[in-house]
């Protein structure tokens, strides 16, 4: 198969520290362009990555080029997604995809319609910590619940994008995201939403949140997330014969290696996982879905932001 020749609309710090240096070193993909909109980083990001550069998004889809990634703030994304759409090219966007359900809605209908992959980028669940716990479910029973919870404390930045209403800002979409996909993974799609609180504590973005999920089994997940929080970073699955905790669910990076403990009636077992490259694994699904023209991830898409959207509008 071809090298993918992907271009980065954007010179954010996650592009920078972790999805630049997967790109590289990943068999699929060709870096070939960065852009910014400051000539300045455009060329610092190309010298330091080895490619070529230009000032200005616009003029990168004007490149040949076959995929664009996107690691610009939300609010950002929908209207440069839909552009990159437009010039043919395939769209790999952190999460959230976009600020609302009709964004996310128009993306993927644009995608079909120009066959196109879109991919969310949640590298978390592609860490082979996910597929451990999957495996020890039988050792728990029969699920009863799913706790998971992502918090952290103030950026010392009060101009951090995610205090911006205008740049998609907001817990929800950035911390409470993980949680609600978190749940997705263990306890399938088909859930439905039975409360949810956000809190903007005098701010213009929610800064706090729960959600209670349930599944077409009538199995809850109780969900929290906030930006004034002490740190957690956790997925707890209780079944009736034991439960499993992962402590460093969602950003388990490369040279973490991550901790999930298991506890029965009498016994606690604690297994240091192997660490593992979730940015490197989430571009391999990305050039898969290309390569292979299977691009079922937009139904996946579509759940997360019905979701997102239910917990948005509850009882307004």
């Amino acid at each position: 198969m071809n090298r993918i020749k992907i271009g980065v609309l954007g010179c954010a710090s996650i592009a920078e520290r972790m999805m630049i240096p997967a790109i590289i070193s990943s068999d699929n993909f060709d870096l070939r362009f960065v852009a910014s909109r400051s000539n300045d980083k455009s060329q610092k990001f190309a010298n330091k990555f080895k490619c070529d550069y230009v000032v200005g998004y616009e003029n990168l889809l004007e490149q040949d080029l076959d995929a664009i990634y996107i690691p610009l703030p939300t609010g950002m994304h929908y209207q440069w997604i839909m552009k990159s759409l437009e010039a043919g090219k395939h769209v790999i966007a952190e999460k959230s995809l976009a600020t609302n359900y009709q964004e996310v809605r128009d993306i993927i209908d644009l995608a079909r319609k120009k066959n196109l992959c879109v991919h969310e980028n949640f590298m978390f669940q592609y860490h082979s910590q996910i597929k451990f716990v999957k495996d020890k479910l039988p050792e728990i029973g029969q699920i009863k619940l799913l706790r998971s919870s992502f918090g952290f404390p103030k950026f010392a930045e009060q101009s951090n994008f995610r205090y911006n209403k205008l740049l998609g800002g907001g817990a929800l979409l950035d911390a409470g995201a993980y949680t609600i996909k978190a749940s997705q993974i263990f306890l399938g799609l088909d859930q439905t939403l039975d409360y949810a609180y956000l809190n903007n504590e005098g701010s213009d973005v929610d800064f706090q949140g729960s959600i209670v999920l349930r599944n077409k089994d009538n199995i809850t997940s109780q969900l929290a997330f906030g930006f004034d929080n002490f740190y957690q970073n956790k997925i707890e699955i209780w079944g009736n014969l034991g439960k499993i905790t992962m402590n460093r669910a969602f950003t388990a990076g490369p040279g973490v290696n991550p901790i999930v403990m298991i506890e029965k009636q009498g016994s606690s077992t604690e297994y240091q996982l192997s660490a593992d490259n979730h940015f490197i694994k989430s571009l391999e699904v990305f050039a898969k879905a290309i390569n292979y023209r299977n691009y079922s991830e937009r139904e996946n898409i579509l759940n997360q932001a019905r979701l997102i959207n239910e917990v948005v509008n509850w009882r307004k």
